[in-house]
């Protein structure tokens, strides 16, 4: 092979290569004459690329569009009781000694309080992305850009408290706005990146990865399917950014798990498919309505796959169906264990619970379920969830209303572990296995273990 034919097939697999990593960019098709442009990249991330020494690059491209968000809100602060206010003894102190601190003012008062979180700019034009508890209630929202040298004032577009998505705007032009994921694409193991203002001290980047996908049941949001991630989470970094390795959005920092208030490497971000389909609708009508079908499914058992004549445990058992509902009209009834809609798998109640949550009311749908062993079909039109039910963060596609009771039992009990010093204390045998509870806050119907990371 002589000097110029080597140059061309050099040249021709530098071209090849060039191409084997071009991305395609594309905007959404949504609303186009009043909603925003936003730039949407669903390609996945590339997972044999060698080793990197450095996310230099990719923090440069996604941080610029991650601000900071400060809001005041009033709050009603009731005063501590004197827990010996209505003793005899102490009555008869206070006026021996013409004490009457006990005997002070107890009505309510109101105080401003401020709190902190970070946001994403999703579009030049001034639309950002945050969590709901980071502006809930606010009557002052300041916005201040990556570099420090510009604040506005936010005005609400909506927010959905269901999901914990808010979205602002903010009047500017030209702003860096962040490219979107396809969050649907990521796998555990996947390099994440959060950008945020952890207690206040200025934009941070943490680095972890996809701990897992698809988290629900932890009763945060009436709506979840969370990214879980070991990137640290910190306070003030609720409404921030969780970009993949290159640099595009994939979720929207919302809470993490512990004892501590702080990072302990469990982190959870709603992703940004169920973020962006939220942030369309507030954008569009101000407000999320959501698909109801009529039913209370639950999770399939090992014992009641086995009692239903069941080929595995995937799908959602109907435990009710409501009168007069789309489902109760296509003739679903209690026992049905429903295993598609739409085409799409359901693994379980939280599955069903959220594909209808993301249909629009009006929407004609399919299920395919299973009855005394036989699969069947139904089509039917979607009615819009009840005003009462979502204003409660539940409906009745949420499996047994878990988002309202599966944290509330250790509400406001802090326990701790069983450790050799402790058993030697109670005198207590090592057959004994459990938790200390170590201290009750009786001002508190609900501690928990999930706290809000912001």
């Amino acid at each position: 092979m002589n000097f110029f034919s080597k140059l061309l097939s050099v040249i021709f697999a530098a071209v090849l290569g060039a191409a084997a990593v071009i991305v395609f960019v594309h905007f959404t098709p949504w609303n186009r004459e009043t909603g925003p442009a936003i730039a949407v990249e669903t390609t996945p991330v590339n997972r044999s690329a060698n080793p990197v020494t450095s996310y230099a690059s990719v923090i440069k491209k996604a941080a610029p569009s991650v601000v900071n968000i400060y809001s005041t809100r009033t709050v009603t602060v009731r005063p501590v009781q004197n827990p010996f206010q209505n003793n005899p003894l102490y009555q008869q102190f206070q006026q021996f000694f013409g004490d009457n601190s006990g005997q002070g003012d107890d009505r309510p008062r109101q105080r401003k309080a401020e709190s902190l979180g970070s946001g994403v700019i999703i579009s030049s034009d001034g639309y950002i992305l945050t969590a709901n508890h980071v502006v809930q209630g606010a009557s002052d929202i300041q916005v201040a850009i990556a570099d420090g040298k510009k604040e506005f004032t936010a005005k609400i577009v909506g927010t959905d408290p269901p999901t914990d998505v808010a979205v602002l705007k903010i009047d500017a032009k030209d702003l860096p706005a962040v490219t979107l994921g396809d969050s649907d694409q990521l796998e555990v193991g996947d390099v994440l990146l959060a950008i945020g203002n952890p207690f206040g001290i200025g934009q941070t980047v943490t680095m972890g990865i996809v701990s897992a996908t698809g988290r629900g049941g932890l009763g945060i949001n009436a709506y979840e399917d969370f990214i879980q991630t070991d990137a640290a989470i910190n306070p003030g970094n609720s409404g921030g950014a969780l970009v993949d390795a290159e640099g595009r959005l994939v979720g929207i920092n919302t809470a993490i798990a512990g004892n501590s208030g702080g990072n302990e490497g469990i982190g959870f971000a709603v992703p940004i498919n169920m973020a962006r389909q939220v942030m369309e609708r507030l954008i569009s009508g101000g407000k999320v309505t959501r698909g109801y079908l009529g039913v209370f499914p639950q999770d399939v058992t090992p014992g009641l796959a086995e009692e239903f004549k069941l080929p595995d445990e995937n799908g959602a058992l109907v435990g009710n169906v409501m009168p007069n509902t789309p489902a109760d009209k296509a003739g679903i009834k209690v026992g049905d264990v429903i295993i598609e809609l739409n085409g799409k798998k359901i693994t379980d109640a939280n599955d069903l619970h959220l594909l209808v949550s993301e249909l629009v009311p009006g929407t004609k749908a399919s299920v395919k379920f299973i009855r005394d062993g036989g699969e069947k079909t139904a089509t039917f039109t979607l009615a819009e969830l009840p005003q009462n039910m979502a204003q409660n963060n539940s409906d009745e596609n949420s499996p047994d209303n878990k988002t309202q009771t599966t944290i509330d039992a250790l509400d406001g009990v802090t326990v701790t572990d069983l450790n050799r010093h402790i058993r030697r204390e109670l005198n207590m045998p090592a057959e004994i296995q459990g938790a200390l509870v170590a201290d009750v806050d009786s001002d508190k119907p609900s501690l928990g273990v999930h706290e809000r990371a912001a």
